[in-house]
């Protein structure tokens, strides 16, 4: 049995070691996803010196199981598990109306965690993409393709915990994949943390004022 993260900062200071090699370096920018990533990437960018913003996305849940991802969305992109629409029978209404749902939800998150302040430009930049554990892989992929398609020189995702089978998934977008454990065993992200309490957005919003007054601080 592995044993479980004391919380998502242990997580987040246990991934900093792993990219120890990255500190100091300014070209490299941590990007997380909100919420359970922002505690994460609070403790990366403290560690390596480096800034801290976000990467908006949202997971499309089937209709009556919103636990059960079908895709994801970024204001660039969508992904979809066409296994899971099918068998779940989603139609393209369905689909359509999640996603415009989802778009909405992007668009409120992007004014209340960011106000007007513009998006960092990632090319040629070195990014780390970092998240509190992948389970199907559909929210992260959106991601990294949306980062990808600006054009960085490398692109790094890190996390805490991910089940082996969607190692594979990455390989074609990433540079480099960073997970500290692979449990065979998986059920969900949240097993493999003792406190895996769900962050609100004033907290978002405070961690990302605590990394700006850092990155101010150390340039």
């Amino acid at each position: 049995m592995t044993t479980p993260f004391e919380n998502r900062e242990e997580a987040g200071r246990l991934l900093a070691e792993r990219l120890s090699e990255y500190a100091g370096r300014s070209d490299v920018i941590v990007l997380a996803l909100p919420r359970g990533g922002v505690p994460l990437g609070l403790e990366l960018a403290r560690a390596l010196r480096a800034p801290l913003d976000l990467m908006l996305v949202r997971k499309l849940g089937v209709p009556g199981h919103e636990e059960l991802a079908m895709g994801a969305i970024t204001g660039e992109s969508r992904v979809l598990n066409e296994d899971v629409v099918a068998s779940c029978g989603v139609d393209d209404e369905a689909l359509e109306q999640r996603t415009r749902a989802e778009q909405r939800e992007l668009s409120r998150r992007a004014t209340r965690y960011r106000g007007d302040r513009p998006w960092p430009q990632l090319r040629d930049r070195c990014v780390i993409l970092v998240d509190d554990g992948i389970a199907t892989g559909a929210t992260m992929e959106a991601a990294a393709r949306a980062v990808r398609g600006q054009k960085p020189a490398t692109l790094l995702l890190a996390v805490p915990v991910a089940p082996p089978s969607v190692v594979h998934r990455f390989e074609p977008l990433v540079d480099r994949f960073i997970c500290l454990r692979y449990p065979e065993a998986f059920w969900a992200i949240g097993a493999w943390y003792r406190d895996f309490s769900q962050l609100t957005d004033e907290q978002v919003i405070a961690m990302m004022e605590t990394a700006r007054q850092l990155s101010g601080a150390s340039s």
